[in-house]
C-alpha cells in the first residue's frame, strides 16, 4: 500500500496493518539472523579445520627439523655446532617476506666450499 491509499483506512485497520508489518518485520530478522547464524558456525567450523591443518603442518616442521638436525650430527658429529646450524630451519625476520608469506621459512642447505688450487712459485705456468 502507498501513503495515499491510507488516508480512508480507520484506526482499527490501520492497527491491523501496523501488526502485519510488524509481523513481516520480525519473520525478515529472524531468518537474516538464522542465514548469520549458519554463516558464522560455517566459518568456524572451516577455522578449526585450517587451525588442525596448521598443527599438523607445524608437527611435520618439526619432525623434519629434528631429522635435519640427526642428519647433521651424524654428517659432522655433535662437537661441530656450527655445521650444524648452517643446515636449519630458519624463521624470516619481521618486516621480510618470502613469496608474501610472512610466516614462510627458508631452508638453508650445506654446501662444501669450492677449493682453488694453490700456486706454489715453483709451479706456476708462465
Amino acid at each position: 500500500m502507498m501513503g495515499e491509499q491510507l488516508y480512508g483506512l480507520s484506526v482499527k485497520n490501520l492497527q491491523d496493518l501496523e501488526n502485519q508489518l510488524e509481523m513481516s518485520l520480525q519473520g525478515v530478522r529472524m531468518k537474516k539472523e538464522k542465514i548469520l547464524t549458519d554463516e558464522i558456525q560455517e566459518l568456524n567450523r572451516k577455522g578449526n579445520i585450517i587451525h588442525q591443518e596448521n598443527v599438523e603442518l607445524c608437527k611435520k616442521v618439526n619432525l623434519i627439523q629434528q631429522e635435519n638436525t640427526q642428519l647433521c650430527e651424524k654428517v659432522y658429529g655433535t662437537a661441530d655446532m656450527a655445521a650444524t646450524s648452517r643446515n636449519t630451519f630458519v624463521p624470516i625476520p619481521y618486516g621480510i617476506h618470502a613469496g608474501g608469506y610472512p610466516q614462510a621459512l627458508v631452508q638453508l642447505q650445506l654446501c662444501q666450499p669450492e677449493q682453488e688450487p694453490c700456486e706454489t712459485s715453483g709451479s706456476a705456468t708462465k
